[in-house]
Protein backbone atom coordinates (compact mmCIF):
# COMPACT_ATOMS: atom_id res chain seq x y z
CA UNK A 1 0.00 0.00 0.00
CA UNK A 2 1.26 3.39 -0.47
CA UNK A 3 1.92 6.05 2.37
CA UNK A 4 -1.12 7.92 1.32
CA UNK A 5 -3.39 4.86 2.02
CA UNK A 6 -2.92 5.42 6.11
CA UNK A 7 -5.56 7.26 7.75
CA UNK A 8 -2.54 8.50 10.64
CA UNK A 9 -2.16 11.15 8.34
CA UNK A 10 -4.92 12.82 7.74
CA UNK A 11 -5.57 13.09 11.48
CA UNK A 12 -8.30 10.68 11.90
CA UNK A 13 -8.93 7.75 14.20
CA UNK A 14 -10.63 4.30 13.49
CA UNK A 15 -13.73 3.64 16.13
CA UNK A 16 -11.85 1.41 18.57
CA UNK A 17 -11.54 3.55 21.68
CA UNK A 18 -14.91 5.85 20.69
CA UNK A 19 -17.22 2.59 20.75
CA UNK A 20 -14.86 1.57 24.02
CA UNK A 21 -15.55 4.67 25.88
CA UNK A 22 -19.01 4.76 24.91
CA UNK A 23 -20.04 1.07 25.89
CA UNK A 24 -18.27 2.20 29.29
CA UNK A 25 -20.24 6.05 29.47
CA UNK A 26 -23.23 4.80 28.31
CA UNK A 27 -23.74 7.27 25.33
CA UNK A 28 -23.66 6.59 21.50
CA UNK A 29 -21.29 8.14 19.30
CA UNK A 30 -22.95 10.30 16.54
CA UNK A 31 -22.42 8.98 13.29
CA UNK A 32 -23.52 11.80 10.46
CA UNK A 33 -23.89 10.83 6.87
CA UNK A 34 -22.62 13.92 4.41
CA UNK A 35 -22.63 14.36 1.03
CA UNK A 36 -21.06 17.86 0.17
CA UNK A 37 -19.07 20.66 1.69
CA UNK A 38 -22.00 22.68 3.59
CA UNK A 39 -22.84 19.17 5.73
CA UNK A 40 -19.49 18.48 6.93
CA UNK A 41 -18.93 21.75 7.87
CA UNK A 42 -21.96 21.76 10.26
CA UNK A 43 -21.26 18.82 10.80
CA UNK A 44 -18.09 19.30 12.52
CA UNK A 45 -18.88 22.80 13.95
CA UNK A 46 -21.34 21.22 15.85
CA UNK A 47 -19.53 18.49 17.11
CA UNK A 48 -16.56 20.83 18.04
CA UNK A 49 -19.24 23.24 19.84
CA UNK A 50 -20.36 20.29 22.13
CA UNK A 51 -17.23 18.68 22.23
CA UNK A 52 -18.12 15.09 20.76
CA UNK A 53 -16.76 12.16 19.39
CA UNK A 54 -18.04 12.00 15.94
CA UNK A 55 -17.73 9.70 12.98
CA UNK A 56 -18.23 10.85 9.50
CA UNK A 57 -19.83 9.02 7.12
CA UNK A 58 -20.92 8.31 3.24
CA UNK A 59 -22.23 5.95 1.12
CA UNK A 60 -21.55 3.99 -1.89
CA UNK A 61 -23.21 7.17 -3.88
CA UNK A 62 -22.02 9.90 -1.66
CA UNK A 63 -18.56 8.42 -2.44
CA UNK A 64 -18.79 9.03 -5.90
CA UNK A 65 -20.88 12.05 -5.68
CA UNK A 66 -18.35 13.52 -3.63
CA UNK A 67 -15.27 12.01 -5.93
CA UNK A 68 -12.74 9.96 -3.98
CA UNK A 69 -10.01 12.34 -4.45
CA UNK A 70 -11.91 15.12 -2.96
CA UNK A 71 -13.54 13.74 -0.21
CA UNK A 72 -10.26 12.35 0.96
CA UNK A 73 -8.96 15.88 1.21
CA UNK A 74 -12.36 17.05 2.63
CA UNK A 75 -11.70 14.99 5.26
CA UNK A 76 -8.53 15.81 6.01
CA UNK A 77 -9.47 19.69 6.16
CA UNK A 78 -12.60 18.92 8.56
CA UNK A 79 -10.21 17.27 10.95
CA UNK A 80 -7.67 20.67 10.77
CA UNK A 81 -10.75 22.91 11.14
CA UNK A 82 -11.42 21.35 14.27
CA UNK A 83 -7.70 21.13 14.92
CA UNK A 84 -7.63 25.17 14.40
CA UNK A 85 -10.22 26.36 17.09
CA UNK A 86 -8.21 24.05 19.89
CA UNK A 87 -10.67 21.18 19.59
CA UNK A 88 -9.20 17.49 20.24
CA UNK A 89 -12.77 15.66 19.29
CA UNK A 90 -12.03 12.03 17.71
CA UNK A 91 -13.01 12.12 14.42
CA UNK A 92 -13.29 8.99 11.95
CA UNK A 93 -14.31 8.92 8.80
CA UNK A 94 -16.17 5.34 8.07
CA UNK A 95 -17.69 4.10 4.83
CA UNK A 96 -21.59 3.33 5.40
CA UNK A 97 -23.24 0.32 3.93
CA UNK A 98 -20.37 -1.18 1.77
CA UNK A 99 -21.44 -3.64 -1.15
CA UNK A 100 -18.09 -5.21 -1.54
CA UNK A 101 -14.69 -6.46 -1.06
CA UNK A 102 -13.14 -4.65 -3.57
CA UNK A 103 -15.24 -1.15 -2.19
CA UNK A 104 -13.95 -1.66 1.20
CA UNK A 105 -10.32 -1.88 -0.07
CA UNK A 106 -10.79 1.16 -2.00
CA UNK A 107 -11.98 3.24 1.03
CA UNK A 108 -9.09 1.53 3.25
CA UNK A 109 -6.67 2.45 0.36
CA UNK A 110 -7.73 6.10 0.20
CA UNK A 111 -7.62 6.93 3.86
CA UNK A 112 -10.61 5.91 5.62
CA UNK A 113 -10.61 5.05 9.22
CA UNK A 114 -13.73 2.80 9.39
CA UNK A 115 -15.58 0.90 7.04
CA UNK A 116 -18.93 -1.35 6.83
CA UNK A 117 -19.00 -4.19 5.04
CA UNK A 118 -23.46 -4.90 4.51
CA UNK A 119 -23.31 -8.92 3.74
CA UNK A 120 -26.71 -8.71 5.43
CA UNK A 121 -28.91 -9.52 2.02
CA UNK A 122 -26.84 -12.75 1.90
CA UNK A 123 -26.95 -15.95 3.33
CA UNK A 124 -25.40 -16.51 6.66
CA UNK A 125 -22.72 -18.41 5.68
CA UNK A 126 -22.21 -15.76 2.39
CA UNK A 127 -22.55 -13.06 4.74
CA UNK A 128 -19.57 -14.55 7.18
CA UNK A 129 -16.95 -15.08 4.42
CA UNK A 130 -17.61 -11.71 2.82
CA UNK A 131 -17.25 -10.24 6.39
CA UNK A 132 -14.27 -12.33 7.31
CA UNK A 133 -12.42 -10.82 3.89
CA UNK A 134 -12.98 -7.88 4.40
CA UNK A 135 -11.69 -7.72 8.25
CA UNK A 136 -8.66 -9.63 7.72
CA UNK A 137 -8.35 -6.86 4.92
CA UNK A 138 -8.72 -4.09 7.17
CA UNK A 139 -7.37 -5.33 10.02
CA UNK A 140 -3.88 -5.18 8.68
CA UNK A 141 -4.19 -1.65 8.48
CA UNK A 142 -5.60 -0.55 11.58
CA UNK A 143 -8.91 -0.03 10.18
CA UNK A 144 -12.17 -1.07 12.24
CA UNK A 145 -15.21 -3.05 10.82
CA UNK A 146 -18.75 -2.88 11.08
CA UNK A 147 -20.84 -6.01 9.99
CA UNK A 148 -25.03 -6.50 9.88
CA UNK A 149 -26.97 -9.67 11.03
CA UNK A 150 -30.49 -8.37 10.03
CA UNK A 151 -32.68 -6.53 7.35
CA UNK A 152 -33.93 -3.01 7.68
CA UNK A 153 -36.83 -2.09 5.42
CA UNK A 154 -36.60 1.23 3.45
CA UNK A 155 -35.00 2.94 0.85
CA UNK A 156 -31.87 5.40 1.48
CA UNK A 157 -29.69 5.91 -1.00
CA UNK A 158 -28.14 2.42 -3.03
CA UNK A 159 -29.48 0.44 0.47
CA UNK A 160 -33.29 -0.62 -0.43
CA UNK A 161 -35.31 -3.43 1.32
CA UNK A 162 -38.95 -4.17 1.10
CA UNK A 163 -39.03 -5.92 4.84
CA UNK A 164 -37.01 -5.95 7.32
CA UNK A 165 -35.57 -9.21 9.23
CA UNK A 166 -34.81 -8.58 12.60
CA UNK A 167 -31.28 -9.96 13.78
CA UNK A 168 -31.84 -13.30 15.62
CA UNK A 169 -29.94 -13.18 19.13
CA UNK A 170 -28.56 -16.82 18.47
CA UNK A 171 -26.77 -15.68 16.02
CA UNK A 172 -24.85 -12.95 17.03
CA UNK A 173 -22.30 -14.85 19.24
CA UNK A 174 -21.26 -17.05 16.49
CA UNK A 175 -21.25 -14.01 13.25
CA UNK A 176 -18.68 -12.06 15.98
CA UNK A 177 -16.47 -14.72 16.76
CA UNK A 178 -15.93 -16.61 12.92
CA UNK A 179 -16.15 -12.63 11.88
CA UNK A 180 -13.94 -10.74 13.91
CA UNK A 181 -15.92 -7.27 13.13
CA UNK A 182 -15.21 -4.43 15.90
CA UNK A 183 -18.87 -3.73 15.79
CA UNK A 184 -22.34 -4.67 14.85
CA UNK A 185 -25.41 -3.55 13.46
CA UNK A 186 -28.28 -4.88 13.95
CA UNK A 187 -32.16 -4.63 13.04
CA UNK A 188 -34.85 -3.56 16.05
CA UNK A 189 -37.40 -2.32 14.17
CA UNK A 190 -35.36 1.37 12.95
CA UNK A 191 -35.57 1.47 9.06
CA UNK A 192 -34.06 3.73 6.37
CA UNK A 193 -35.25 6.53 4.63
CA UNK A 194 -37.78 9.49 6.10
CA UNK A 195 -40.69 7.18 5.48
CA UNK A 196 -39.90 4.54 7.71
CA UNK A 197 -43.44 3.53 9.38
CA UNK A 198 -47.14 3.54 8.17
CA UNK A 199 -48.71 5.15 10.90
CA UNK A 200 -52.28 7.16 10.80
CA UNK A 201 -52.89 10.53 11.76
CA UNK A 202 -53.02 9.84 15.62
CA UNK A 203 -50.65 6.55 15.84
CA UNK A 204 -47.60 6.71 17.34
CA UNK A 205 -44.91 4.75 15.69
CA UNK A 206 -44.35 0.95 16.93
CA UNK A 207 -41.45 0.83 19.62
CA UNK A 208 -38.54 -0.57 19.20
CA UNK A 209 -37.75 -4.38 19.79
CA UNK A 210 -35.53 -3.69 22.91
CA UNK A 211 -36.16 -7.03 24.35
CA UNK A 212 -33.98 -8.42 21.16
CA UNK A 213 -31.64 -5.81 22.03
CA UNK A 214 -31.25 -6.91 25.48
CA UNK A 215 -30.69 -10.92 24.44
CA UNK A 216 -27.94 -9.41 22.08
CA UNK A 217 -26.33 -7.53 25.09
CA UNK A 218 -26.88 -10.67 27.59
CA UNK A 219 -25.12 -12.71 24.77
CA UNK A 220 -21.85 -10.62 23.48
CA UNK A 221 -21.67 -8.29 26.83
CA UNK A 222 -19.79 -5.09 26.11
CA UNK A 223 -19.77 -5.80 22.55
CA UNK A 224 -20.09 -2.41 20.45
CA UNK A 225 -23.90 -2.12 18.86
CA UNK A 226 -25.08 -0.30 15.63
CA UNK A 227 -28.44 1.07 14.95
CA UNK A 228 -28.67 2.37 11.51
CA UNK A 229 -31.86 4.02 10.07
CA UNK A 230 -32.35 6.32 13.59
CA UNK A 231 -33.55 9.55 12.38
CA UNK A 232 -36.53 10.99 14.21
CA UNK A 233 -37.85 12.48 11.07
CA UNK A 234 -38.41 16.13 12.90
CA UNK A 235 -41.81 16.87 12.20
CA UNK A 236 -40.80 20.52 12.23
CA UNK A 237 -38.82 20.14 8.63
CA UNK A 238 -41.08 17.60 7.01
CA UNK A 239 -43.86 20.40 7.79
CA UNK A 240 -41.63 23.29 6.15
CA UNK A 241 -41.00 20.93 3.36
CA UNK A 242 -44.47 20.80 2.87
CA UNK A 243 -45.12 24.87 3.59
CA UNK A 244 -42.81 25.49 0.52
CA UNK A 245 -43.84 23.57 -2.26
CA UNK A 246 -42.51 19.81 -1.14
CA UNK A 247 -44.72 16.87 -1.01
CA UNK A 248 -44.05 14.59 1.72
CA UNK A 249 -47.16 12.47 3.13
CA UNK A 250 -46.53 10.13 5.93
CA UNK A 251 -42.89 11.08 6.73
CA UNK A 252 -42.20 9.58 9.79
CA UNK A 253 -39.44 8.50 11.87
CA UNK A 254 -38.01 7.03 15.67
CA UNK A 255 -39.20 8.66 18.60
CA UNK A 256 -36.01 10.39 20.56
CA UNK A 257 -37.15 9.28 23.79
CA UNK A 258 -36.59 5.27 22.10
CA UNK A 259 -33.02 6.53 20.92
CA UNK A 260 -31.93 7.60 24.65
CA UNK A 261 -32.96 4.45 25.88
CA UNK A 262 -30.84 2.62 22.91
CA UNK A 263 -27.78 5.12 23.55
CA UNK A 264 -27.64 3.70 27.31
CA UNK A 265 -27.26 0.53 26.47
CA UNK A 266 -24.37 -1.54 24.49
CA UNK A 267 -25.74 0.60 21.68
CA UNK A 268 -22.81 3.06 21.01
CA UNK A 269 -23.31 4.20 17.25
CA UNK A 270 -26.21 5.62 16.09
CA UNK A 271 -26.78 6.77 12.31
CA UNK A 272 -28.47 9.89 11.23
CA UNK A 273 -28.90 10.70 7.62
CA UNK A 274 -32.37 11.55 6.83
CA UNK A 275 -32.59 14.15 9.50
CA UNK A 276 -29.53 15.88 8.05
CA UNK A 277 -31.33 15.89 4.55
CA UNK A 278 -34.63 17.24 6.06
CA UNK A 279 -32.77 20.25 7.49
CA UNK A 280 -31.13 21.45 4.98
CA UNK A 281 -33.73 20.56 2.28
CA UNK A 282 -36.14 22.62 4.75
CA UNK A 283 -34.05 25.47 5.31
CA UNK A 284 -33.42 25.80 1.90
CA UNK A 285 -36.95 25.81 0.29
CA UNK A 286 -37.97 28.44 2.87
CA UNK A 287 -35.02 30.23 2.12
CA UNK A 288 -35.34 30.76 -1.56
CA UNK A 289 -39.47 31.10 -1.10
CA UNK A 290 -38.81 33.90 1.61
CA UNK A 291 -36.05 35.91 -1.03
CA UNK A 292 -37.21 34.79 -4.42
CA UNK A 293 -34.51 37.49 -5.50
CA UNK A 294 -31.45 35.33 -4.29
CA UNK A 295 -29.63 33.75 -6.69
CA UNK A 296 -26.24 33.36 -4.48
CA UNK A 297 -25.60 29.56 -3.13
CA UNK A 298 -23.74 30.78 -0.25
CA UNK A 299 -27.05 32.60 1.19
CA UNK A 300 -29.64 29.38 1.49
CA UNK A 301 -26.76 26.93 1.58
CA UNK A 302 -25.23 28.73 4.47
CA UNK A 303 -29.14 28.90 6.15
CA UNK A 304 -29.18 25.10 6.02
CA UNK A 305 -25.89 24.69 7.64
CA UNK A 306 -26.66 27.17 10.07
CA UNK A 307 -29.61 24.56 11.10
CA UNK A 308 -28.16 21.49 10.45
CA UNK A 309 -25.44 22.77 13.35
CA UNK A 310 -28.63 23.80 15.36
CA UNK A 311 -29.96 19.69 15.03
CA UNK A 312 -26.69 18.10 15.36
CA UNK A 313 -26.01 20.43 18.66
CA UNK A 314 -29.49 18.84 19.81
CA UNK A 315 -28.65 15.51 18.64
CA UNK A 316 -25.27 15.65 20.78
CA UNK A 317 -26.68 17.18 24.08
CA UNK A 318 -30.12 15.35 23.92
CA UNK A 319 -30.69 12.30 22.42
CA UNK A 320 -27.43 10.43 21.87
CA UNK A 321 -25.55 11.85 25.24
CA UNK A 322 -22.22 12.48 23.71
CA UNK A 323 -21.96 15.68 24.46
CA UNK A 324 -19.15 16.59 26.76
CA UNK A 325 -17.22 13.09 25.62
CA UNK A 326 -14.35 13.60 23.68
Amino acid sequence: MSRQGYYQELGLVNTRDMFHKAVRGGYAVPAYNFNNLEQLQAIISACVETASPVIVQVSKGARSYANETMLRYMAMGAVQMARETGSQIPIALHLDHGDSFELCQACIESGFSSVMIDGSHLAYEDNIALTRKVVEFAHHHEVTVEGELGVLAGIEDEVQAEHSTYTRPEEVEDFVARTGVDSLAISIGTSHGAYKFKVGPDEEPPPLRFDILYEIEKRIPGFPIVLHGASSVVPEYVDLINLYGGRMEGAVGVSEAQLRQAAASSVCKINIDSDGRLAVTAKIREYLARHPEEFDPRKYLGAARSELVALIRHKNQNVLGSAGQA
